[in-house]
């Protein structure tokens, strides 16, 4: 069975850092790609960050873009969203998905989800 864990989120003071992990399971056939997405309360799920290690390619969002960093541990089956100079404005649930898509940093390509990890921001 295809299983998607996130652990790492809290509560962090604007400009400060936090480290999300995604511990991925099952997904033993073809290539896929890894994501992470944030929903804010009222606001659509957008696209972080994408990897596809595949091809040695990530993909960023234009409002994270030099603040977050994605990598992977493929041992471990773990993807990894390093976020620094935290803003309230990244305040959101953030998810992990997969994608049989890879080329694609979009929530409607991802077809298993996570069940979130809430990060706040304090302003």
């Amino acid at each position: 069975e295809e299983q998607l864990v996130e652990s790492g989120g809290g509560l962090v003071q604007t400009g400060g850092s936090l480290r999300l992990s995604c511990a991925a399971s099952g997904f033993t056939f073809g290539d896929y790609a890894i994501g992470w997405f944030r929903q804010a309360p009222g606001k659509e799920r957008e696209g972080v960050s994408c990897i596809y290690d595949s091809e040695d390619s990530t993909y960023y969002a234009d409002s994270v873009k030099g603040r977050f960093t994605i990598s992977s541990d493929n041992a471990k089956n773990t993807v990894y969203l390093q976020m620094s100079s935290l803003k309230p404005e990244d305040t959101a649930v953030y998810y992990c998905a997969v994608s049989y898509a890879p080329h694609y940093c979009s929530a409607h390509t991802y077809s298993y989800w996570g069940q979130g990890t809430q990060v706040t921001v304090s302003s």
